[in-house]
């Protein structure tokens, strides 16, 4: 029999047990905000037991024997994955709609079918390129209703100036877009290094605190879980565990990490021609990103923005030797001629011709010298905004802007989709992540007062064998 001795520690044991139930609920309590937290809770095992003569196992109470972390590796994984889709939608998103801006044009989608054209309305009143390009024909239409009038041919120069600054300015914009992203890279590159850091001294911290208690490290493994979904968000990674219950982290086939040690970075590289790509700092291998911040922001920079910034070009060129080709041949008001309209190659460097700016006179609308009121060239100039050119696919100059209009629309439309559909998905994972391993309040203030009852319990077993005792010396007197 356990006497009265034997008793009374069995109700100390009890206090404790119960004491580490409420100290564990008040953790759970302290963390219900923390969003890295997972709930814990406390292994019961029934102590040694007694052995009887004659009546069975007597039992000596209760201890605990592990504090538990209620974890589901699974969810964690897909979460860890699903972020990684996030981080490259929202990073695309971002891009396209600083490229939207950066036109100066609103793009109003509507069909999403593969011929779906974009309407593109100019932003906050501001001159767009499709307003420049509709004015500009227009402006030659009205030279050729009055070729006399250096009122019309002064505003047709001014329209021309804005349309060419236009192209510039887009141009310089896309490029200091790209530079902007290849920043944002630099700066994401140098956050996924700072976490990979983290997670081997976590890694470090858990194997030392686990391998000195013989328990679980709870909360670091909570915040080592919180670094490897931050990391998730930057890079798509690969996290394994091996027999040891080593955890290493890869991008792609690299291993970057295992257990404490940081086998390497990761490297922003120039590739060739301004394309800056990652790799891994000491090794030097180029990484394939399927996933995370940085892989979106690379993909729209290299495919979206280059395409776009590529239209753009391949349009002012053509509007420059289009306009070019039919101007030269005209003939000015006082009789000179061919002079281009425009100078440069593309967006970049489109400008009015210097010898037209500020003379109307010398716009050269006539088809013959010394006849001021002929508009043959005037006309063929304000035609040329209706002709098919067989150099981008038989579409007009309109009609191509449009088009690349509706590219960067599509585009921006099938993220925003995507990016809705993903949040849905991660927020169902989330959810139940939290219905499984987030702190219920109401679940704790429950466990409190079961905890407290048995402590209240368990304080009444000593009291009781405190008075037995005493009952047991008075006998002595």
């Amino acid at each position: 029999m356990l006497g009265l001795f034997g008793t009374l520690n069995m109700g100390a044991r009890s206090l404790q047990t119960q004491q580490m139930g409420v100290e564990v609920a008040g953790h759970n309590l302290s963390n219900v905000n923390n969003p890295n937290y997972s709930r814990q809770r406390i292994d019961l095992e029934t102590s040694i037991y007694i052995p009887i003569a004659g009546l069975g196992m007597e039992g000596t109470g209760a201890s605990v024997v592990a504090i538990r972390q209620i974890r589901d590796q699974i969810l964690d994984d897909q979460i860890t994955s699903e972020l990684s889709v996030s981080g490259s939608l929202a990073s695309q998103q971002r891009a396209l709609q600083y490229a939207q801006a950066n036109l100066g044009q609103r793009i109003d989608r509507q069909s999403s079918g593969p011929d779906a054209a974009a309407t593109a309305t100019s932003l906050a009143g501001e001159f767009g390129l499709a307003e420049g390009i509709s004015t500009l024909f227009n402006s030659f239409q009205s030279v050729s209703v009055n070729p006399r009038d250096t009122t019309e041919r002064t505003v047709l120069l001014e329209n021309a100036k804005a349309l060419a600054s236009k192209f510039s300015q887009t141009d310089s914009r896309l490029s200091k877009l790209k530079t902007t992203l290849n920043d944002s890279l630099t700066s994401d590159v140098s956050a996924a290094n700072r976490l990979l850091s983290d997670v081997a001294k976590l890694n470090d911290r858990i194997s030392d605190a686990e391998n000195r208690t013989s328990g679980t490290a709870n909360d670091l493994r909570d915040q080592r879980q919180g670094k490897i979904e931050e990391l998730a968000k930057l890079v798509k990674v690969n996290v394994t565990k091996d027999a040891q219950g080593v955890l290493s982290v890869a991008v792609g086939s690299t291993t970057l990490v295992t257990g404490k040690n940081q086998l390497d970075s990761l490297q922003v590289y120039d590739a060739g021609g301004g394309q800056m790509l990652v790799r891994t700092a000491t090794g030097g291998t180029p990484l394939t990103l399927t996933g995370g911040s940085l892989e979106g922001t690379i993909t729209t920079r290299d495919g979206t923005l280059t395409t776009l910034q590529q239209d753009i070009n391949t349009l002012a060129s053509l509007m420059i030797s289009e306009v070019n080709a039919v101007h030269v041949t005209g003939y000015s008001l006082t009789g000179t001629t061919g002079a281009n309209f425009f100078t440069g190659t593309d967006a970049s460097n489109i400008t009015l011709n210097s010898a037209l700016s500020g003379s109307p006179q010398l716009v050269q609308a006539s088809s013959a010298a010394g006849v001021q009121g002929n508009n043959q060239v005037a006309v063929q100039l304000a035609q040329l905004a209706d002709k098919k050119n067989v150099s981008i696919s038989g579409q007009t100059f309109g009609q191509y802007f449009s088009r690349t209009i509706s590219g960067l629309g599509q585009a921006l439309s099938n993220v925003n989709g995507q990016s809705e559909t993903q949040s849905v998905v991660e927020n169902m994972l989330t959810t139940q992540r939290d219905s499984l391993m987030g702190v219920s309040i109401d679940e704790e203030m429950t466990d409190l007062i079961r905890f407290q009852k048995a402590y209240q319990a368990s304080a009444r077993i000593i009291t009781t064998i405190d008075e037995m005792l005493d009952t047991v010396l008075s006998l002595k007197r």
